[in-house]
């Protein structure tokens, strides 16, 4: 991507490289239990060691306030050696004389992990002072952590200002797949947005109403518009007081010339639990004692038309509650149709979230989209159009 300053551009032979990545993982009893972050920075890492550069891996983990070893990134260092299938050399500091030794030490082509940089306040602050100490570590920068770079923090954009700033490899994939996705997209476009909550995702569906030809709203949120246009929803969840902000959003979008396209039938049940009896209903007849738990097939068909004509979709959250069967069939349907739209070679299919990556997992489809994006709120705040401080840094 022209965009950006990549790998592609940079001299990394003998060179110390600060390598920010992002190996917040999952933990249990001292041992990974998710290594997904792990293995998509194992291309940036490889490409920099085997070009004779000289790997420095700078990473948060957790939300320690000062020094607190169970924070330590050091059961991490062994978790990332395997997946390397090489040594990696481990710091217990980001600064000072311990940091300063372990760097020394290293030859071209070796790697070392510093311990976790929120060991610092100086790290959320951005803190200038930090900021010196990390990059008399290295001679270039390179942030392959996405997850982090709507984060103004040392390691994620006051480092990038403070040293000649790259995209690593994972980074790269990503900025690329967004910019399919939203900024240069091939058109139609169509989003999918889902989740339980307007609240959460008022900027999301008010900036995407103006760059998508078509929206689906799905999820809990999808009860929050039915209601707000006058339709009853029983006990399902819904905030009833977001009503006018709903209204507004499908007001803009009428003046975008986007498409709102919401539920025409939901799967009800009288309670939330696997397995629990359960009917379809249209949209306008749901009973009062009845809860909205997954969407129908009628909208299933609905939305897969809607995938039919797009060239592009953007999916950010689940259509019903995915978690518990039968409340899956939607979400799942859907996402399968997306998968082989994208397989066929008819659709871009970008997807990110949280909640999304596990819904395609259940579905058994998060390989076949174009792109999956494991970064959840910075995913989030570039589809509601914000920039992000670690992005920007690296612009060209």
């Amino acid at each position: 991507m022209t965009a950006f300053r990549t790998l592609d551009q940079a001299d990394v032979k003998g060179k110390r490289v600060l390598v920010r990545v992002d190996l917040n993982v999952p933990m249990e009893n001292g041992r990974v239990t998710d290594a997904t972050r792990i293995e998509r920075v194992l291309p940036t890492i490889r490409e920099i060691a085997d070009k004779g550069g000289r790997v420095i891996l700078l990473a948060h983990f957790g939300r320690p306030k000062g020094r607190d070893l169970k924070e330590s990134l050091k059961p991490v260092a062994e978790a990332v050696s395997k997946h390397l299938g090489k040594p990696i050399a481990f710091a217990d500091d980001c600064i000072g004389e311990s940091a300063a030794q372990a760097v020394d030490a290293l030859k071209d082509g070796d790697v070392l992990l510093l311990e976790n940089t929120r060991f610092h306040a100086g790290e959320e602050k951005n803190d200038p002072a930090f900021v010196q100490e990390l990059a008399k570590l290295g001679d270039l920068y390179v942030n392959d952590a996405f997850s982090a770079a709507h984060r103004a923090h040392a390691s994620t954009e006051g480092l990038a200002r403070a040293l000649p700033a790259y995209a690593g490899r994972t980074m790269q994939a990503e900025l690329d797949a967004l910019t399919k996705g939203l900024e240069a997209p091939k058109r139609p476009v169509v989003a999918i947005v889902g989740g339980a909550k307007v609240s959460t995702k008022i900027d999301l569906l008010e900036n995407l109403v103006a760059k998508v030809d078509a929206l689906v709203i799905g999820g809990g949120m999808a009860n929050t518009f039915v209601h707000a246009m006058g339709l009853g929803i029983g006990k399902s969840l819904a905030e009833k007081d977001l009503a006018a902000t709903a209204m507004r959003i499908i007001e803009k979008a009428r003046t975008s010339n986007c498409a709102i396209i919401l539920p025409v039938d939901g799967v009800c049940a009288y309670e939330f639990k696997a397995g629990a009896p359960n009917h379809t209903y249209g949209i306008d007849a749901i009973p009062e004692d009845q809860m909205i738990l997954d969407v129908g097939s009628q909208s299933v068909e609905r939305i897969s038309a809607a995938i039919n004509d797009a060239a592009t979709l953007v999916w950010n959250g689940p259509l019903g509650a995915f978690e518990i069967a039968p409340f899956d069939q939607g979400t799942v349907a859907a996402a399968r149709h997306a998968a082989q739209r994208t397989k066929e070679g008819k659709l871009v299919s970008v997807a990110g979230g949280g909640d999304t990556v596990a819904a395609l997992n259940h579905a058994g489809v998060a390989d076949d989209f174009t792109y999956v994006s494991t970064a959840g709120g910075a995913f989030l705040e570039w589809l509601e159009g914000k920039s992000l401080p670690g992005v920007e840094a690296l612009r060209a």
